[in-house]
């Protein structure tokens, strides 16, 4: 009897686990299909604004970058998973076995009533804890069509997982006596062997779908840098700047997305992609910098964007009384906020095209904002909701501790030559072209200056493009040594204001980086 009670409750384990597989794979196809978010994007998106900024970088630095981050909270997620739909058909296991000991006749109905109250505590306890980032649309649903989405999605894949469990867990048993025995003749372990197969069949399945959302990932561009030699004035699409906090950026159909213009506004409004492009736009360069970009490094690009200005936006809408600033919802349910003053300005752009092209996806398709002045998180890139509050809103990463200050500092960096790099004698006499960028958010470079004995003395460098206050200059400098040895070479840059960036060194947490960049140049004989 007691073996019984271990094989039913085991049975139970088996089910759970291949239940839970199952309703796996339901998730990765709902995604793959329709764009619903799997709750491993979603607890992410939970979590991540509540970590402090310093615990944040604790864990880059832990896991080795955002990228590995990412895939261990995805591997985490799916793990918790089928652990509770084991333990949840162990628990069936065994409130089935005990039913039939106490009352034989009611068991098969007590089980099944334990599975709808477990599969809908799942439920509503996921909506709950997940309500803030439901709306999330990977296919660029309108927040509340996502959240109708996400929330149905979970409820398939879970009644999947009770529905399986119920009929896996009486396919191992086979026909089970009020006494507990089995009724057909064929052995419980082969009936289980055949299952664990079936299991085993469900999981490469499930693997052949992370496979193919893999390669869909952001791992491959997330944290492309654009620096080096060969910088240009623009940026070219397929190398500008990019971090994200997805794991599979959106694809956003562009018959599903419409932006709303909402909140504290008299006349709310809705747009379809054809609608906004219908509005008078404006085209200007306009430098992006994100604020993890070290000083020197490359998190930071340039493009030409073209757009309708936020305020004509805003003033169809009839902003109310005591607006302070405006909140910015993504598809992906990335948010974050400015000052009304900011959307205002005629430079913050609703944008459709970069570089004369549409804006590819990587970059906010079909729509993103661009905020001359401020670091890259506030240019929201998929944006389809820009609500007008009366309060001091926090944005995804200022819940963490970045800012309160966002407006990006002067800052210049050498792109010619390499740090520690070593240039023979004969060359550097006939001159060493000096180059690299500076940029001082929309307040316009009005000087480069470079230092060849580290700050020493300076000497001004000839700009090659300056061509809008809101993007950066292209700088250069012949430098011919006369003698050789180690040199420390120094870069700095005075905004349009006259005012010049701060020496004091800073990192990137959590205003941005500052300081000058420096680095080593060896001539040798």
């Amino acid at each position: 009897m007691k073996s019984n009670r271990w094989k039913q409750r085991g049975a139970g384990l088996l089910a759970g686990l291949v239940a839970a597989i199952l309703m796996t794979l339901a998730l990765l196809l709902l995604r793959y299909l329709f764009g619903v978010a799997t709750p491993s994007e979603l607890v992410g998106d939970r979590i991540a604004p509540l970590l402090g900024v310093d615990r944040f970088l604790e864990l880059l630095d832990r896991f080795g970058g955002y990228n590995n981050l990412k895939q261990i909270g995805v591997t985490s997620v799916i793990g918790g998973q089928l652990v509770v739909g084991a333990f949840g058909g162990l628990l069936y296991g065994f409130i089935v076995e005990r039913s039939r000991t106490i009352k034989p006749e009611p068991a098969g109905n007590h089980g099944r009533l334990f599975v709808v109250i477990f599969v809908g505590l799942l439920w509503l306890v996921s909506l709950i804890l997940l309500w803030p980032v439901l709306g999330t649309s990977y296919v660029g649903l309108p927040l509340a069509k996502g959240t109708i989405a996400n929330t149905f999605g979970l409820l398939i894949a879970y009644a999947l997982y009770g529905v399986s469990l119920v009929l896996l867990y009486r396919a191992v048993l086979g026909r089970v006596a009020s006494d507990g025995k089995a009724r057909d003749k064929e052995p419980i372990g082969r009936r289980a062997l055949l299952m664990t197969g079936v299991g085993a069949v469900v999981a490469v399945a499930v693997g052949g779908m992370l496979h193919r959302l893999y390669t869909m990932a952001t791992f491959s561009y997330d944290g492309t840098r654009y620096k080096g030699a060969d910088v240009q004035a623009i940026t070219p699409n397929d190398r500008f700047y990019v971090v994200t906090k997805n794991v599979v950026d959106p694809e956003v159909a562009r018959s599903n997305w419409r932006l709303d213009i909402a909140g504290l506004v008299e006349r709310p409004r809705t747009y379809s992609f054809e609608d906004l492009a219908a509005l008078p736009a404006a085209t200007q360069e306009t430098t992006l910098r994100c604020i993890s970009n070290q000083v020197g490094d490359g998190l930071m690009s340039n493009a030409v964007w073209k757009g309708v200005p936020l305020r004509n936006l805003i003033e169809a809408a009839g902003a109310k009384q005591g607006v302070v600033e405006v909140r910015l919802h993504g598809v992906d349910n990335y948010m974050d906020t400015f000052a009304i003053e900011k959307a205002m300005e005629p430079t913050t752009l609703v944008a459709s095209e970069m570089n004369g092209e549409m804006i590819p996806a990587r970059h906010g398709f079909p729509v993103r904002v661009i905020v001359p002045g401020l670091f890259g998180e506030k240019n929201v890139k998929w944006v389809t909701r820009i609500e007008l509050v009366d309060h001091d809103a926090k944005g995804f990463y200022e819940q963490q501790g970045w800012g309160p200050n966002f407006v990006v500092p002067t800052t210049a960096r050498f792109d010619v030559p390499d740090d520690k790099q070593k240039i023979k004698m004969a060359i550097a006499s006939t001159g060493i072209p000096l180059r690299g960028v500076a940029h001082a958010g929309n307040r316009s470079v009005s000087r480069v200056e470079v230092s060849l004995d580290d700050g020493k003395s300076w000497n001004e460098t000839r700009l090659d493009h300056a061509q809008s206050p809101l993007a950066w200059v292209l700088w250069n400098y012949d430098w011919r040594p006369t003698q050789a040895g180690e040199y420390r070479l120094v870069v700095r840059a005075t905004d349009g204001k006259g005012e010049l960036q701060t020496e004091k060194q800073r990192g990137t947490a959590p205003e941005g980086a500052t300081g000058y960049h420096k680095i080593t140049t060896q001539i040798e004989a």
